[in-house]
């Protein structure tokens, strides 16, 4: 794989050969598969339990649904992390797809909300370990001077699918009480893109070289301290060595941050502006749909433009900003601003910051660990938040059936934002470094 440096006059996206576009374009769509059926859930959970489930307070049990995908999604994550430390990214990026198509399909066959919960539980083990592989895999085939961009890039697949996801709802919401199982099966499709991965995207070349450094040092007893480091179990290896533990823990903090809010806060912006339209005499499942949309078309652009201010401006500037503008954006659009013309418009202001800050984590991440412990650190950070994170559901949908009010929920939630603001400093400028070997 050769590389093409950049100049003065090659702009960055011609640097860069087609073996490492092509990495890109399938980290891109196991990304924009998970959004989909993320933001198939978030969109469809009311009509589905109201169906499975018509008893029982709908906010509690959405929340309910919402925390049990997580739950499953941040214990899948992590595993598949481990793996693909041990078995590659290519490798586990394709199973993990194929088994996401599988449980994805019979979440449509549920039968009541007992199996419909457990079917999501199982949907979300499946989609955490995409995340940390795809990340790991563009990440170490992706040249330092564009490596942020890349990131952008990956992760703005995420709100694709959400978008996607929108849109397949706006039609396919009018089609009847059953519409939720259609846009649960449109979820098998990817099991088509796992054909494609296997044959065109090629394993990661400083992965395959530390995997052959560990077989042979495991097979000597006379090992240094450092080439112990890559026969120790890998999540063992994170927390035991200090510096990598203090990287994981700040990261842990930042990703539970980001996690919570926008689990706790923004998946409630559909149900919020469709509220405001059946006040207003308009129908709440479009306006809804319409919502989920636009807040979709402004995380887009925030995912890529949070990963090429990182290249521009630095790592820490860049997070700290969109902590600090999330923080604001939160009560303007969910307890100051009334007029749904003017909701609308800030939705996509407010997606650019909640959703799209989600780019940190592949831009950083993967520059705290080393190849042999990439994938797990990466995706230990970026999923063990889910395991405090799948409490902003219960939490929001909690004070909602208490107080009635979006706005009130939202605003206290978005106060968590302050403690990534505060952690951003303590964590290493990195841009433009060599990935760690």
């Amino acid at each position: 794989m050769t590389e093409v440096r950049e100049t003065s006059t090659t702009p960055w996206y011609r640097s860069l050969d087609r073996t490492r576009w092509r990495a890109l374009i399938a980290a891109n769509l196991g990304w924009l598969f998970d959004g989909f059926e993320t933001y198939a859930l978030i969109l469809t959970a009311g009509v589905a339990l109201k169906q499975l489930h018509p008893t029982g307070n709908p906010a509690f049990y959405i929340g309910l649904t919402i925390a049990m995908t997580l739950l499953g999604w941040g214990a899948g994550g992590i595993l598949g992390g481990i793996v693909a430390d041990y078995l590659g990214r290519r490798k586990v990026l394709l199973i993990s797809i194929a088994l996401y198509s599988v449980f994805t399909g019979l979440s449509a066959l549920a039968w009541n909300w007992e199996s419909f919960l457990f079917l999501r539980l199982l949907t979300g083990v499946t989609l955490g370990s995409e995340w940390g592989t795809g990340t790991s895999l563009v990440a170490e085939m992706w040249p330092a001077h564009a490596r942020a961009k890349a990131a952008g890039l990956m992760q703005c697949g995420l709100g694709l699918g959400f978008f996607v996801a929108s849109a397949a709802w706006h039609f396919i919401a009018p089609l009847g009480a059953g519409s939720w199982r259609y846009m649960f099966l449109i979820g098998v499709l990817p099991a088509l893109f796992a054909l494609w991965l296997r044959r065109s995207v090629p394993e990661s070349e400083k992965w395959t070289k530390v995997a052959r450094r560990r077989d042979s040092l495991r097979a000597q007893s006379d090992l240094s301290e450092e080439e112990r480091t890559y026969t120790r179990f890998t999540l063992r290896q994170i927390m035991a060595d200090p510096k990598l533990r203090r990287l994981t823990i700040l990261g842990s903090i930042m990703s539970t941050v980001t996690t919570l809010a926008w689990w706790g806060i923004s998946t409630w912006v559909p149900a919020y502006v469709g509220s405001l339209a059946a006040k207003d005499g308009h129908s709440p499942e479009s306006y809804a749909s319409t919502a989920g949309m636009i807040y979709n078309v402004g995380a887009i652009a925030g995912y890529i433009s949070l990963g090429f201010a990182a290249d521009r401006f630095g790592r820490r500037p860049t997070v700290f900003t969109y902590f600090a503008l999330s923080l604001v954006m939160t009560p303007v659009l969910f307890l100051w601003t009334h007029d749904l013309a003017l909701v609308l418009v800030l939705c996509a202001v407010n997606g650019f910051f909640t959703l799209g800050q989600y780019t940190w984590m592949p831009v950083w991440l993967p520059e705290f660990y080393p190849t042999h412990l990439r994938a797990t650190g990466a995706a230990f950070v970026f999923n063990a938040a889910r395991f405090i994170a799948f409490l902003g559901p219960l939490l929001a949908g909690t004070i909602i059936a208490a107080l009635g009010s979006y706005g009130t929920a939202a605003t206290v939630l978005g106060l968590i934002y302050v403690v990534g603001m505060v952690v951003v400093p303590f964590c290493p400028e990195t841009r433009g470094r060599a990935l760690p070997e």
